[in-house]
């Protein structure tokens, strides 16, 4: 079904020799129901007077389709950044609101980049191997980040921004800023408003910035993994700096869906090391994986500072789904001066709910769908290493 799904959607992909964008390839796919949504979801009349989000996607779409650059593109890298078009403002349908009589959207880039991996990990089937997650989170990151360049120079260290999107090519290799200004021209272009010069030479200003740090296709390089992330979590230190290593052992935070093995990645790779598990504090105290979990996470914190205190490397197991949950745990580590680990590990729909089913601990399905709404791998500034697996 899943496979079925994804070679219906990527058909709408303009292809050579006539570059025609195959809009009706989309009736018989679960993007279907969204599409409904965006045509009901109103813009601002100001700076989107094309109207709706669905009139505006398919204006982006067809900017795209008719650009030079994107028809020079590898197929791959085509796929990635038209599909990043087709859900780029998917993420207003559940963000837009009216305020002060003015329609915004606040928070759609991250919202979108939330609903786009829910769809194509679950309805499509882009999960479980490296080239599927390769594909979707290229895709993912593109949405995530549409809005970065046209205001970038205004932000705070707009270099640290820029090297920290560039960063996530670590982990998607068909990401890169390139193709991030591909997609935030066409987004601009593709509808009615006043700005639209403007905007495009913010743009360009910005990424020729990102030309001048040597960005544009590549993570930028580091005098060793201390200043790399030393710099990405934002410390006043430059790239080139060889900075001493004051960090002891190793802590490992798991990331992933119920499901997804980390307790057989834990047995493998380290199966002596103390583990601090939600899962186990849960069975030991009878507090359901469904409802309040605060008093599991202060339990589990109050193990962690033990081994913390003591200088012992050890494993905190959890889904970790998201940057706030991780964030909590990473700061107290990284106030203790452990180096840390995260170790996100995924696999596809059917597997990881089929592993769930066999668990103890089981999780309801329609929990771990909702988790999954919620996913945010891990990005390359949360820690010193950061690994993505697929089992």
């Amino acid at each position: 079904m899943t496979n079925v799904n994804w070679n219906q959607l990527a058909k709408v992909v303009p292809q050579p020799p006539q570059w025609k964008i195959r809009w009706e390839k989309l009736d018989t796919t679960p993007l279907l129901p969204w599409i409904a949504r965006m045509q009901q979801t109103p813009q601002n009349p100001h700076w989107h007077g094309e109207g709706n989000v669905w009139t505006h996607t398919r204006m982006v779409c067809q900017v795209l389709a008719d650009h030079p650059d994107f028809r020079t593109l590898p197929d791959t890298q085509r796929e990635i950044v038209f599909l990043a078009a087709l859900l780029h403002d998917i993420g207003k349908v559940p963000a837009t609101r009216l305020t002060d009589g003015v329609w915004t959207s606040p928070g759609h880039a991250r919202a979108g980049a939330k609903i786009a991996r829910s769809l194509l990990w679950r309805e499509f089937g882009l999960s479980g191997t490296a080239e599927r997650q390769n594909r979707r989170e290229s895709i993912c990151t593109l949405i995530r980040y549409h809005a970065l360049l046209p205001h970038l120079l205004d932000r705070d260290d707009p270099e640290r921004q820029l090297t920290r999107t560039a960063a996530q090519g670590e982990f998607c290799p068909n990401f890169s800023l390139s193709l991030l200004k591909l997609l935030t021209d066409a987004d601009i272009l593709g509808r009615t408003a006043p700005d639209t010069r403007e905007l495009l030479e913010e743009v360009s200003l910005s990424f020729s910035l990102a030309e001048e740090l040597q960005l544009c296709h590549a993570p930028r390089s580091f005098a060793s993994p201390v200043t790399e992330f030393a710099y990405l979590s934002g410390r006043n230190v430059f790239p080139d700096q060889l900075l001493y290593d004051d960090t002891w052992g190793e802590v490992i935070l798991m990331a992933g869906l119920p499901g997804t093995g980390k307790d057989t990645w834990i047995q493998s790779c380290c199966p002596q090391w103390p583990v601090v598990s939600m899962d186990e504090i849960r069975i030991r105290t009878g507090i359901s994986p469904v409802g309040p979990q605060e008093e599991v996470v202060r339990l589990a914190s109050e193990m962690a500072k033990e081994y913390l205190r003591q200088k012992q490397s050890f494993v905190w197991n959890a889904t970790s789904i998201s940057q706030s949950l991780r964030q909590n745990q990473l700061n107290l580590f990284h106030r203790y001066h452990a180096r840390v680990r995260i170790c996100y590990l995924e696999t596809d729909w059917e597997t990881g709910l089929a592993r769930n089913r066999s668990r103890e601990a089981r999780v309801p399905p329609s929990t771990i769908e909702r988790m999954l709404d919620s996913l945010e791998p891990p990005e390359r500034w949360e820690a010193q290493t950061v690994e993505w697996h697929c089992v």
